[in-house]
């Protein structure tokens, strides 16, 4: 019962991530620029965040200023995921900048095997190749609708594949012991402060703050950075590491079908083909992984 409940709460958590292009798109629509957006929608993830946990009583016991410091630089990954991200959406067909930014799975395993020495696995090896062929078909090279699209755009959506994969590896290893929700508080504090430097000349321009500003910014921090911890810190524990990955990667699919849906984005069949073969590149490399996990405890055990 507890591991069905982790699994639809993990779905949750990843299927909110779906919807950030979706009220992107409407703030750009509206005529708000990259930093009027990412202003406002860290201003709303830090007061929530912080308000909850403060409301909750979260522990900051294993706290220091060199861990919490730490935190705040991990979060600037956040920050920079969220610029980087929406820049893409900006000048990219919705559809295309997720498939960019999923490219941090192969990243990840880059940044484990150069900063960790952890060497890949064959498993995961092949899984990188067939993502990457699965990214020339849902980026829709193919049929050649790429052409004419805005360079920078491009150059956004792996910038950001690059900084959330930075901050998968790093949140993983900063401060582990210390309290999710006062954690993610302190990384919000950190990717704020840095949207604030970067877009310090958009700040007069947000004020007086506009109803559909809000809306836009609210709902990108409402389903990237407040909903999702919440599903996830309630789901993650109850189901294991590989299948959370694996659950999580619901969130193409939804970004890519709501774009089409709601954006009205044209998505074809290689590109749902594309999408297919990254999806089973991901369950791939996780089963893969773990079937070795369990051959080489039993190895060990056998040897004692």
């Amino acid at each position: 019962m507890n591991r069905n409940k982790g699994i639809l709460f993990v779905l949750l958590g990843a299927s909110c991530f779906g919807f950030t292009p979706i009220f992107a798109k409407l703030g750009f629509n509206f005529g708000y620029t990259l930093g009027q957006i990412n202003i406002v929608q860290m201003m709303i993830s830090f007061i929530l965040l912080w308000s909850f946990t403060l409301i909750k009583r979260s522990s900051f016991k294993g706290l220091n200023r060199k861990n919490i410091l730490q935190i705040m630089i991990t979060g600037c990954f956040v920050g920079l995921t969220s610029i980087f991200y929406y820049g893409s959406i900006q000048y990219l067909p919705a559809s295309l900048a997720i498939v960019l930014l999923f490219q941090f799975i192969w990243i990840g395993i880059l940044l484990e095997w150069v900063l960790s020495k952890v060497k890949p696995a064959p498993v995961t090896i092949l899984s990188i190749i067939i993502i990457l062929v699965g990214v020339f078909f849902a980026s829709n090279i193919v049929n050649g609708d790429i052409q004419g699209l805005p360079a920078k755009g491009f150059i956004f959506g792996i910038l950001s594949a690059f900084t959330y994969a930075g901050f998968i590896f790093f949140s993983g290893k900063v401060a582990v012991n210390v309290d999710a929700w006062t954690r993610s508080s302190l990384m919000a504090t950190g990717s704020t402060i840095l949207v604030l430097i970067l877009f310090m000349r958009d700040i007069p321009t947000v004020l007086p703050l506009e109803g559909n500003l809000i809306t836009a910014a609210m709902g990108v921090s409402l389903f990237g950075a407040i909903l999702p911890p919440l599903f996830f810190a309630v789901g993650a524990p109850l189901v294991s590491g590989g299948i959370a990955n694996i659950l999580s990667s619901i969130e193409l699919p939804i970004a890519i079908l709501l774009a089409s849906v709601i954006l009205a984005e044209t998505v074809t069949p290689l590109q749902w083909l594309g999408t297919a073969i990254i999806l089973a590149a991901i369950v791939l490399n996780e089963l893969g992984t773990n079937l070795f996990r369990i051959r080489r405890v039993r190895n060990n055990q056998s040897t004692v």
